[in-house]
């Protein structure tokens, strides 16, 4: 597999708070990659660096081989790089059909039957088809999780960053999401997968960075990084 994204020496702060400190990490084709933090590390600042939400002060992004750094969030989006919001942000007065469909066309690029037919596709994978015609507004909030990964998904990404999407979920509606990133991740899609629900985002992911205050403090495979005495100390609150 081809690496996918290079983030390259990434710096961003406002003002004394550092929120992206001399970062450096990649990430490979099909690959489930999860961030760790305590609140504050940086981890939805690094997200909204990725999408272009926010212009880091040095350092560069690549994606898919090309220089994205100062490339505009919507050609991001359209290019392969799609996002899930920690706070669900549907189109309240949309229907969840509707949500995605908005995301076929306006990121994905299709049309007529195409977008349409994408947008159900995406559905049936995150288990929303029968809610399909149903108000976004009126979700219970493990199907407003589910629809923010279908959102995304409908806008045909590579790459697939999720923040916190387990959070507030009971253990078998966590269990339920847990079933449907493997799925997308199994179909090809590369993940980035911000999660303070360890459990969860060990049953999903090869490798972890953990981030305190902005600064990579371990990466490594999950078990050895969980392991090592800077993340007990900074993550758990462990000498």
């Amino acid at each position: 597999m081809s690496q996918l994204l290079a983030v390259n020496h990434l710096s961003k702060s406002f003002g004394a708070v550092v929120v992206a400190n001399d970062l450096s990490f990649s990430v490979t084709e099909g690959e489930a990659v999860g961030i760790l933090g305590p609140n504050g590390a940086g981890k939805t600042s690094l997200f909204n660096l990725l999408t272009g939400a926010l212009r880091a002060d040095n350092g560069t992004i690549e994606f898919c081989g090309k220089d994205i750094t100062h490339t505009p969030a919507a050609l991001r989006c359209k290019n392969g790089i799609a996002r899930s919001f920690q706070i669900p942000k549907p189109f309240v007065g949309m229907t969840v059909f509707e949500n995605c469909l908005v995301a076929a066309t306006q990121a994905a690029g299709l049309r007529g039957a195409r977008a349409r037919q994408h947008a159900i596709e995406v559905l049936n994978d995150t288990g929303l088809i029968d809610k399909a015609n149903h108000h976004a507004g009126k979700l219970t909030l493990l199907d407003r999780k589910r629809l923010e990964m279908a959102r995304a998904l409908s806008t045909r990404p590579s790459l697939l960053l999720l923040d916190e999407i387990a959070g507030g979920l009971t253990e078998a509606e966590c269990q339920t999401l847990i079933s449907s990133i493997k799925k997308i991740q199994s179909a090809g899609t590369t993940i980035i997968w911000i999660e303070h629900v360890v459990h969860a985002l060990l049953a999903v992911v090869e490798r972890l960075i953990v981030l305190d205050f902005g600064k990579k403090i371990a990466e490594g495979d999950p078990q050895t990084t969980m392991a090592q005495d800077a993340v007990k100390a900074v993550y758990l609150g462990v000498e």
